[in-house]
């Protein structure tokens, strides 16, 4: 970034995040800045000290990411959501290198002390043992299966995941357990797996939903800057479809006059690609979502932004954001039900069933419990599991 950031005592809120004038964009990056998040107890302002590294030229130096390791605790999260389709997810990773402007896990990493804009896509945080502790919860005489979702947070197939191969592992295990399961990915390296999600979705046991937000690749390029682009994720589908795995399209999220105008296009392009069912989100805009978003609008769209919030509001009851069930997904009030009316016209004539019945058809009934387990301290050899199969 050229500017430097200079602290100031006061107190803050997340009620008090205002927008100031918005920074140029980064290229590469979806955020335009690094917005403080609300547990800070420090206000900051932007200040150029004169200090800010550049390149040749006078270019701002790039914005570069960093990966770090975590041990984490526990890998499995559980809800009781009455409009999310699963019950049980796991997430590989904290941050997401695509950079998705409208990611509502951004205001995660403000519990890590770290800013949901820059920081959120270019420091990310590993989960190195996840596959250690997923074996040793499916290990335990008092789990019982369900489904797990996997990516639904941060993306499990983002750029570190060619290199630390942390879902892999994780489906690795999956495999072996014979343990249902679904993803939600925008990458194309979830082609990489096949040789294992292949013979799990012959057995009823894995599928996957591509987000595809947008067909427009310029539009794309701003709004998930390191996402692959729409025409290779359509390529992504087929190639899942293609190799037996039944493949959703996320249409998410429905962005009032910048992805909103595609509806039907998207699904028609899905469907032509070989998905076999859809469903869709409107933009939410939680905590700091809401500034880094419209800083964003106003760097890339800035002749629409007031319409577009406009209509968010709208769709919204009049606020920016509504948390409640029920509405958080779809919004409410006129606009919304256009919306709606407009989708489920889209997907019965092109013949799209629905996401949840997908979840639902996938098989527990083959579990089995993994045979070795790892130790507690994650670093002797594991054993055998004392639970042992009848047959």
């Amino acid at each position: 970034m050229a500017d430097r950031e200079r602290t100031i005592d006061r107190e803050y809120s997340a009620e008090q995040i205002v927008l100031a004038p918005a920074p140029a964009a980064t290229k590469g990056r979806g955020a335009v800045s690094n917005i403080q998040g609300r547990y800070d107890v420090n206000g900051r302002e932007r200040f150029d000290d004169g200090w800010a590294v550049v390149e040749e030229g006078g270019a701002p130096a790039p914005f570069k990411t960093v990966v770090t390791d975590e041990v984490a605790k526990s890998i499995l999260s559980r809800n009781s959501s009455p409009d999310i389709p699963f019950n049980v997810s796991l997430n590989p990773y904290r941050g997401c290198e695509h950079g998705c402007i409208y990611c509502f896990a951004r205001p995660s990493h403000s519990y890590l002390g770290l800013s949901p804009g820059l920081d959120f896509e270019s420091r990310i945080f590993a989960k190195v043992n996840a596959a250690e502790l997923l074996r040793r919860e499916l290990a335990s005489p008092s789990y019982k299966p369900e489904h797990i979702a996997i990516g639904v947070n941060t993306d499990a197939y983002q750029p570190c995941e060619r290199e630390r191969r942390i879902t892999r592992q994780v489906l690795e295990v999956l495999h072996e357990c014979r343990h249902p399961v679904g993803l939600v990915t925008k990458s194309s390296l979830i082609e990489r797996d096949i040789d294992l999600l292949a013979p799990m979705a012959a057995n009823a046991q894995a599928c996957a939903a591509i987000t595809l937000t947008t067909l427009d690749s310029e539009i794309s390029r701003t709004l998930e800057p390191r996402a692959p682009t729409p025409a290779r994720r359509l390529r992504t589908i087929r190639t899942l479809t293609d190799a037996g795995i039944p493949v959703s399209v996320s249409v998410a999220p429905i962005i009032p006059f910048v992805t909103e105008p595609e509806i039907e296009k998207i699904l028609e392009a899905a469907r032509d690609a070989g998905a076999v069912s859809a469903h869709y989100v409107v933009l939410r805009l939680p905590w700091e979502v809401n500034p880094l978003f419209q800083e964003w609008l106003e760097a890339h769209f800035p002749e629409r932004a007031q319409r577009v919030m406009n209509r968010v509001r709208d769709l919204r009851g009049g606020k920016d954001y509504d948390s409640d069930f029920g509405r958080r997904m779809h919004g409410e009030g006129i606009w919304a039900d256009l919306i709606r009316q407009r989708f489920d016209k889209t997907v019965e004539r092109l013949g799209l069933g629905a996401l949840r019945g997908r979840f639902e058809r996938l098989d527990t009934s083959q579990f089995r419990r993994p045979l070795v387990v790892p130790a507690s301290n994650g670093r002797q050899k594991g054993k055998a599991s004392a639970q042992m199969d009848l047959f």
